[in-house]
């Protein structure tokens, strides 16, 4: 890689589902009633709570209302898309197992077990680290961020592949932003048959859009300093790094 970071923070598994959830639109239901997906029908609170409206003759109110109170009767799915088109755009899953509880005209979710699974694997979150945890602040404006990265900056995204191993470039025929969080920048790079993360740390979180803008400035910076890897040479057909 290209000059070194002092850091190397990751979003832990509270943080990860936390920013899942925040940033979905849409949410699959499965309970006695069968299975539902509704979309822009939920909404988040502070403590990670769900509350879903649902339709009058929605099945789902219906199982809400005759189960058994405190029972895990329900499971909710979230998942987690790139909004960059790339090869599996699924990037995380989250499941909260559990049961409503009917609310004037919503239905409030009480998680009994929550589940992320990412590439790396599945883990169980402790759900008191779940209700605590913050989503990341990026999270709500990443889908944007990375499509505008993608979209109007190829030559910064390409620049940035200078702070990749070699080793990660060899047989690379698409490099796209894959996430972004306040800790760091992933990049996918997609080869003829197969494809892969590699992650580009920041030097310090950042909180906020403008601070994001300056990790990036970083970033390029580094990049504009560093050797343009071979691997990405060889793809290469106009001889300019």
């Amino acid at each position: 890689m290209g000059d070194s970071h002092s850091w190397t923070a990751v979003p832990g598994a509270a943080e990860r589902a936390r920013s899942v959830l925040a940033a979905s639109w849409s949410c699959a239901v499965t309970a006695d009633g069968g299975r539902e997906e509704f979309v822009g029908a939920h909404t988040v609170g502070e403590d990670g709570r769900v509350c879903l409206y649902v339709p009058e003759d929605s099945a789902l109110l219906t199982a809400a209302i005759c189960a058994p109170r405190g029972e895990p009767s329900a499971v909710l799915e979230f998942a987690d898309v790139a909004p960059v088109p790339v090869r599996g755009r699924i990037r995380a899953r989250l499941w909260l197992a559990g049961w409503f509880s009917p609310v004037e005209d919503h239905l409030v979710f009480h998680p009994t077990r929550v589940v992320l699974k990412q590439p790396s694997g599945a883990v169980v979150v402790d759900l008191d680290d779940f209700a605590a945890a913050a989503p990341d602040p990026l999270a709500t404006a990443e889908a944007h961020l990375l499509t505008h990265l993608a979209d109007s900056h190829p030559d910064a995204v390409e620049r940035l592949t200078r702070l990749v191993q070699s080793d990660s470039l060899h047989g690379a025929v698409r490099v796209q932003p894959l996430a972004v969080d306040r800790h760091g920048l992933t990049l996918r790079i997609e080869r003829a048959r197969a494809h892969g993360d590699v992650r580009l740390p920041f030097h310090a979180p950042a909180d906020d859009v403008g601070q994001l803008t300056e990790r990036m400035h970083v970033l390029l910076t580094q990049a504009a300093a560093a050797a343009c890897p071979r691997a990405l040479q060889r793809q290469r057909t106009d001889g300019d790094c």
